[in-house]
């Protein structure tokens, strides 16, 4: 598990970032209607939110020759 969490630290900081984020979206700008489909709810827009942190995270994880 340590070997896990050391090897994708930077992922997962960018997966809660990306929650955060997700949900201050939702929260400030979100769907007033509740007609959009990702950003009416709070839990799909912080899936959302995860889903690109987790990419976003990937990119940036140094990975081993």
């Amino acid at each position: 598990m340590k070997e896990f969490l050391t090897k994708y630290r930077l992922t997962i900081i960018f997966c809660i970032i990306g929650a955060i984020g997700g949900f201050l979206y939702w929260r400030f700008v979100g769907c007033a209607s509740g007609t959009c489909p990702i950003t009416s709810h709070w839990y799909t827009m912080g899936a959302y939110g995860i889903l690109m942190g987790g990419l976003v995270g990937e990119m940036f994880r140094v990975k081993p020759k």
